[in-house]
């Protein structure tokens, strides 16, 4: 079997997948969240579920390959280091301006990485999916998302 972009995709996915997995049961819960039917590590473990099956089934779907051996100076590694980066910004941010400020900025920034320039797509992409996931953690969830360093001195509390 030869290998080609999808089946390496896949696998570098699923390796992110199990190690994430494996790391998500080391988070620490609150005494007698182990027996809540939702803790801090029931979605981070989900995730992981999900994502090596999604890698397994990329792996299991993609074609073969014309060329035996794939061109790694094809790969765009310079966008992928520019992801990474905003990756770890946007873990920077949350702690000064908070969660939905951060994912807003995120998407939009993450998006304008990944070539979209219409500001009302990058909008429109950004603010509503931000906001109802910030509504679900919040409101439905009722998870306290801390507002920010920032928010706190500018409102002062």
């Amino acid at each position: 079997m030869t290998l080609n972009k999808d089946h390496i995709g896949g696998l570098i996915f699923l390796t992110i997948s199990v190690v994430y997995g494996y790391y998500a049961y080391d988070i620490r819960m609150f005494p007698g969240d182990q027996f809540a039917p939702f803790n801090a590590q029931t979605l981070p473990i989900a995730l992981a579920w999900v994502g090596g099956l999604v890698s397994l089934v990329m792996v299991a779907t993609a074609g073969r390959s014309e060329e035996p051996n794939p061109n790694l100076a094809q790969l765009n590694f310079l966008l992928v280091g520019k992801l990474m980066l905003l990756v770890w910004l946007f873990a920077q941010a949350l702690s000064w301006i908070g969660f939905l400020a951060s994912t807003i900025l995120f998407l939009i920034v993450g998006y304008w990485i990944l070539g979209e320039r219409n500001p009302r797509t990058l909008f429109l992409a950004s603010v509503p999916f931000a906001v109802g996931f910030w509504l679900l953690l919040a409101k439905v969830l009722d998870i306290y998302l801390a507002p920010g360093k920032f928010w706190q001195m500018v409102l002062g509390a």
